[in-house]
This record gives structure tokens, C-alpha cells and sequence, in this order.
């Protein structure tokens, strides 16, 4: 998970007591840290922090046979869904992505290297969709911060279902409404999470036709852009699944934005009517013939 040139912070008893246990436990720690390739940089009261290697110049030159050996160059580090730990260690990007990304605020709106290693569909340059996702949410989430009155809804956990680039929470970011945005990649689709990340954002993929791995009642505001209609096509699992589990994960009070195709919103107010959501469907700003439309719905206090 650490990037290259990413640091590890370890606070532990090992770290600054004498006892011989625990000052085996450290030689150990030490020992592994050195055969994978970890620098120690800082080492000063309970605290040691070690820094993983930029290149893989020390992996290929320790001794023959040294563990954990390196993954097979085969290996596929963008495969993140269902994928068993692996004992080895995988290689950095021989072109440094993942390494080079420019320092926060700027790096938010700075188009990543490693956008161009996304497997993806793409007719046109990677460099411009990815400004026009960040052009389009912007105008997007600057009209319901004015119609809908975002910054005083105490908006603090916000989850963007479908998140793309992750222009959604970025968005957010600079139009000042201050919360933090869970940022999910339906594994249907492109993996764009080596993107989102060198944004300086946070995420996961995940099948929306499984139950989310989070304590019930956690979010605020519920985020799904074109979910609904994608989900349809997959014939995978039923609307009212995923309209149960977003229930699920809501808390009493919070708030869900759906934005889609006219297709989907009949059955998406029927359920939602029946969760006991009080629902509005609205026109986006394209005008009342658009072919997409917004559900705005609310989860009642009890």
C-alpha cells in the first residue's frame, strides 16, 4: 500500500524499552525493515520511522535468495478486488509513477502520471478528461452549494458512490464545504483509484452488489452519479439491494443526491418511498427535457 518514498511510523515498546524481549522484537523489526529495503530515518523516544526506497535499485541488489523475494514481474499491483496477500514484494514503476506527484493543494487539480496508466477507453486525451470531470463537477456542486445550501448542512461524512477521477470530492474541496469524501470505484468499471490517491484523496472499489464494510448509520450524504443505471446493465443484482445497503449506511438525518437517467427514477422513488425517504425529483440544469434527472431524499428522524 505505501507509495514509493512513503514513510512508516511505528510507536511501540520495542522501540525505546530495554527489556530482552522487547529488544528482540526490535532486531527483528530491524532485520525486516533491511531486507525490504526500508530506511531508517528517524529513531528517537518510542517513535522509529522508517522510509520505503524510491526505485528498485536495493531490491535487485540484495544477495540471491533473500526474503521476502520480489513478486513475479507478472504480477499485477492495480489488482485490488478479492486478491489474497502475497508474501513478496512488488516492484515500483520503473518510470517513478506513483513517486512524483506534486505537493498538496496543487496536486488535487494536477493531472497524475499515473492517469496514464488506467486501463480505460479512451478516445480522447486522459489530460482532458480529467479536466473536463473536474470542470463539470465544479459547476455541478457550485449550483447545489447555492440552490440546495450545502455549506449549512453540516455535511461531515460524505461518500461519492461513484467517483471516477474523484472530481466529485474535489469539488467539495475548493467551494469550501468542509467535510471528507469516501471515494468508491464500482469494480464494473476502470480502476482510477491510483488517480484519486495521487490526488491527495481517499478510496476503495467496491461491487455495490455486496454489503459496504462500514458500521451502520455512518454517512451524512450519499453521492451516486450514474450508479443506478450502470448497475442496471450488469444484471448482477436488483436496485432495491443497493437502495437497502445506502439505508443502511445512512444516518437518521442524512441526506442522498442521486443524479440519472430518467430510466431508473420511477423505480428509485418507489423504493425510496418505501424505505420511508422523503424524496423530491428534480431537473438538473440542462431543463426539464434532459434526459437525466436528481433525486434528493431525506432519511427522517425516527
Amino acid at each position: 500500500m505505501l507509495r514509493a518514498g512513503g514513510y512508516f511510523v511505528w510507536a511501540a515498546q520495542p522501540v525505546y524499552k530495554h527489556e530482552e524481549n522487547l529488544q528482540e522484537q526490535w532486531k527483528e523489526m530491524q532485520d525486516l525493515t533491511r531486507r525490504i529495503c526500508w530506511e531508517l530515518v528517524k529513531k528517537e523516544g518510542y517513535i522509529a520511522i522508517w522510509r520505503k526506497p524510491l526505485n528498485n535499485s536495493c531490491y535487485l541488489s540484495r544477495d540471491g535468495g533473500a526474503q521476502p523475494p520480489l513478486c513475479d514481474s507478472n504480477d499485477d499491483p492495480d489488482s485490488v478486488w478479492y486478491v489474497s496477500l502475497r508474501s513478496c514484494i512488488t516492484r515500483l514503476p520503473e518510470n517513478g509513477y506513483g513517486a512524483n506527484v506534486t505537493s498538496w493543494p496543487v496536486r488535487l487539480h494536477y493531472p497524475p502520471d499515473r492517469l496514464q496508466s488506467i486501463r480505460m477507453d479512451a478516445t480522447f486525451s486522459r489530460k482532458e478528461l480529467f479536466k473536463a470531470e473536474s470542470k463539470y463537477w465544479n459547476e455541478i456542486i457550485e449550483s447545489y452549494v447555492r440552490a440546495f445550501h450545502w455549506k449549512h448542512m453540516n455535511f461531515r461524512n460524505v461518500m461519492d458512490m461513484r467517483a471516477g477521477f474523484g472530481g466529485f470530492a474535489a469539488a467539495l474541496h475548493d467551494l469550501d464545504v468542509d467535510c471528507w469524501v469516501m471515494n468508491v470505484v464500482p469494480v464494473s468499471e476502470f480502476n482510477t483509484l491510483p488517480v484519486i490517491y495521487d490526488r491527495g484523496l481517499i478510496g476503495v472499489m467496491h461491487d455495490w452488489c455486496e454489503t459496504f464494510d462500514t458500521y451502520p448509520r455512518t454517512y451524512d450524504l450519499l453521492h451516486a452519479a450514474g450508479l443506478f443505471s450502470a448497475e442496471q446493465k450488469r444484471h448482477k443484482c436488483k436496485v432495491s439491494s443497493i437502495m437497502l445497503e445506502m439505508d443502511r449506511m445512512l444516518r437518521p438525518g442524512g441526506t442522498v443526491y442521486i443524479r440519472d437517467t430518467i430510466s431508473v427514477m420511477s423505480e428509485l422513488q418507489e423504493i425510496a418511498t418505501a424505505t420511508r425517504w422523503v424524496c423530491t425529483l428534480r431537473d438538473t440544469g440542462e431543463g426539464p427535457h434532459a434526459s437525466w434527472k436528481i433525486l434528493t431524499c431525506d432519511k427522517r428522524m425516527p
